[in-house]
């Protein structure tokens, strides 16, 4: 599994380093073993601190649409670069992309950019509930929207339930302002809404829904999720961190032609580099300081490196013939794994939309939490480290998803289902 500097690099960062990881998932607990420390990566490939190559799937959680160190992203930071990493002050090429993003999607009209997915999560929430002045927030058992702590909550028995914390540190007064509903059913969305009464603000979801592994909104969900927020007057929040640029240009209301109030965007709004926006209707936007008296601030926001990657990352995505091409590679890599897992008579569930993908064990389908959560998650840590064996580098926790880029090829991908096929036969 990890090589031998990996090994002593992972030895030196627990020194000073709480767990030796930046972000918990990083640690490999999930699936066993110890992480591989990555040096470089290029196209659909990384390169480990010893030096080996492995086609990756994890696309730094997304963003690499169009493959690592992409050439025109890299040029756009270079020339940024030159010119100084951060003013504190406006840019002209944060109005560039900000007219990308509101051209981009349907919905959204003004463009406030920040420094992270979680920092635009956190900025809906408190925008929704100054624009409505209603406290409480509806979320989904499984869904994730960063770590702020309205959001960082999980679901108790029942199809509803006020939120309890999800980690020591988080109020339960906090917590309790946040209900929790059932993924693909609507029924416990009406019953959090009730429970909320007049002092419903929001309704925040993935709209597909990417942290509990990929599930996929069943027909009628997001148009129900969409007349219930109207109908009771609250704002309907969608988290495309994951799924804004990946999907579709525009995202999932794109495609569903599902028009929510605000709409969270993150890293790859910045070909990967460290940055998030709200975006949404103007009379909502302009709650935002300075214009109106919802307080979100930060040194960083707009930062010109971030936002040099960003224009050159979506122009380069303008090209209705990229997502045809993301569908046929995801379609190809999604048939392989099934076919694979079929023939090795393993039971296993792909889900699939477009290049976004995973594979659960143990199950026959996954439409919410309670579903993937029994699945075979041993099962997987065991096709997780042959995969790796074979140089094929996946997420190390059931409950995330695989990307593939424009940068993998056919035989790329056939090497992988090859691998998949003999790892099948194993675990």
């Amino acid at each position: 599994m990890s090589g031998h500097l990996s090994k002593r690099l992972f030895e030196e960062a627990r020194r000073v380093i709480p767990g030796g990881v930046n972000s918990p998932v990083r640690a490999w607990k999930a699936v066993g073993g110890e992480p591989l420390f990555i040096q470089r990566a290029h196209g659909c490939w990384v390169v480990d601190a010893d030096g080996r190559s492995y086609i990756d799937y994890v696309g730094s959680w997304g963003p690499m649409i169009l493959g690592h160190a992409y050439p025109p992203v890299l040029r756009a930071v270079q020339e940024a670069l030159r010119e100084g990493t951060s003013f504190g002050a406006p840019t002209a090429r944060e109005i560039e992309l900000a007219r990308l993003i509101a051209d981009a999607f349907p919905s959204i009209e003004m463009v406030r950019l920040m420094s992270s997915g979680t920092e635009a999560a956190m900025t809906a929430l408190r925008v929704a509930r100054g624009f409505t002045g209603r406290n409480k927030i509806v979320k989904f058992d499984g869904c994730y929207h960063g770590h702020s702590d309205p959001l960082l909550v999980r679901a108790g028995s029942g199809a509803m339930t006020f939120g309890v914390p999800d980690s020591p540190g988080v109020p339960a007064a906090i917590a309790g302002e946040t209900l929790i509903a059932s993924y693909n059913d609507l029924a416990s969305v009406e019953a959090c809404a009730d429970a909320a009464g007049d002092d419903l603000a929001a309704v925040v979801v993935e709209p597909i829904a990417g942290n509990m592994g990929l599930v996929p909104p069943e027909p009628g969900f997001l148009q129900g999720l969409r007349d219930l927020t109207q109908r009771r007057g609250a704002l309907l929040v969608f988290d495309e961190v994951i799924t804004g640029f990946r999907v579709a240009y525009g995202g999932v209301q794109t495609l569903t032609g599902i028009r929510p109030d605000l709409t969270c965007l993150g890293k790859i709004i910045g070909g990967g580099l460290p940055v998030g926006a709200l975006g949404g209707r103007a009379e909502i936007m302009e709650k935002l300081a300075p214009v109106g008296p919802v307080y979100q601030a930060g040194t960083l926001s707009g930062n010109p490196l971030s936002v040099a990657a960003g224009v050159a990352m979506l122009k380069s995505l303008q090209q209705p013939q990229i997502y045809e091409r993301l569908e046929d590679l995801g379609a190809l890599l999604g048939d392989g794994l099934r076919r694979a897992a079929a023939a090795a008579g393993v039971d296993a569930h792909l889900a699939r939309v477009g290049s976004m993908m995973t594979l659960f064990f143990g199950i026959p389908g996954a439409r919410n939490a309670a579903e993937v959560g029994r699945c075979d998650t041993a099962r997987f840590g065991r096709w997780f480290r042959g995969m790796i064996e074979r140089g094929v580098y996946l997420p190390p926790s059931q409950f995330e998803v695989a990307f593939v880029s424009l940068s993998h090829s056919e035989a790329e991908i056939e090497t992988t289902v090859e691998a998949a096929a003999e790892v099948l036969r194993q675990v």
